[in-house]
């Protein structure tokens, strides 16, 4: 009876890794974390890009302005020059329309510590490299999450600015370049969650609140929540909002994630269930790690449902790749507090 337990459990195991593929595809020229990464495609070519972020010294210094990319049929990375403000930025975030790629706000570290959240929306031309500055956001938010609706709305869900969380959807149309606000976020307004969108359903999971103020100083704290927003047809800034069960496994800080239409899945990977500021380090002083988590929200069974890990435990992101039917990690902080120049592909079969 045991034997054919075992015999079962292998064939079982044997099944889930023959339909889920978790290995390392490339590098980027260097190591970068809480980087802004989005994908397009050059003379018909799959290219990944990443830009801003956190180098491998984790001090003020290593806040970077740097763009690098590669090429998913070639294997090549590359760099793109210097983004076109001279002091570095984390926690910016990236989404492509139409092919062109749009790089919102982030905040800089100065040498006494202190963070700035900035307003300014670029957008960067894959074919040229160039950049151009397109817009300001109304509220500067940086840790936000950035969804795109119909290949034209691009929405801003909560995030920080400056001193506080806020609530507020900000919604760029880019065909026109003006921004509308949507119905405001229900739940805790935080920081470094994480969301995905296939069709008009938006996913937004955890992220970080101000627990309280002691001694003049914020507290943090996880945010265990999970909401669906469903866009209006009729009103793209009408957003209907539920509160949804607990999601597998912990809540988590800077997971990658992104709509999976191909699997009709919105996957949420990676991450730390220990909140921490820029340089891995947790707020309550203990070294954050990483995680090798995989969950979905399935929008046909309307439910969570538990993946296979990542090949390799990562945090500290700002987004998932969705590339036809594969999804990458690119970049990101490894164990021990490593920033990782690593781009990692996970499948589906």
């Amino acid at each position: 009876m045991k034997n054919t337990y075992r015999f079962l459990m292998m064939i079982f195991i044997s099944s889930l890794c023959a339909q889920v593929q978790s290995k390392e595809v490339g590098e980027l020229p260097f190591a970068i974390s809480n980087n802004a990464v989005s994908a397009a495609k050059v003379k018909g070519n799959w290219q990944l890009f990443s830009f801003n972020g956190l180098r491998q010294q984790k001090n003020w210094q290593a806040v970077s302005n740097v763009g690098m990319g590669f090429e998913l049929s070639s294997k090549q990375n590359f760099k793109i020059e210097p983004i076109p403000f001279k002091q570095g930025r984390l926690a910016s975030i990236a989404v492509t329309v139409k092919n062109k790629i749009y790089l919102f706000g982030g905040y800089t570290v100065a040498e006494n510590h202190e963070e700035k959240s900035m307003s300014d929306v670029y957008q960067f031309d894959p074919k040229t490299q160039q950049f151009s500055l397109l817009t300001h956001m109304p509220i500067p938010v940086d840790d936000t999450v950035a969804l795109v609706y119909q290949d034209r709305y691009i929405y801003l869900v909560s995030g920080w600015h400056d001193v506080g969380n806020i609530a507020d959807v900000q919604i760029l149309d880019t065909n026109t370049k003006k921004w509308f606000f949507g119905t405001p976020f229900p739940g805790n307004p935080v920081f470094g969650h994480a969301a995905g969108i296939i069709g008009n359903q938006m996913i937004v999971a955890d992220g970080v609140k101000v627990d309280a103020i002691v001694d003049g100083r914020r507290q943090y704290k996880m945010s265990p929540q999970s909401y669906s927003g469903t866009i209006a047809p009729e009103n793209f800034t009408k957003i209907h909002w539920r509160k949804l069960p607990a999601h597998p496994g912990k809540a988590k800080y800077r997971m990658a994630a992104s709509g999976y239409p191909q699997k009709e899945l919105i996957l949420f990977t990676a991450g730390s269930d220990n909140p921490y500021n820029y340089n891995g380090i947790g707020y309550n002083g203990i070294p954050s790690q990483p995680s090798h988590d995989v969950f979905a929200w399935s929008v046909k069974n309307n439910r969570w449902q538990t993946l296979p890990p990542l090949s390799t435990a990562t945090m500290d992101h700002r987004g998932l790749l969705a590339v036809d039917d594969k999804l990458f990690i690119v970049g990101g902080m490894l164990e021990n507090q490593k920033v990782s120049n690593k781009i990692i592909q996970y499948e589906i079969d």
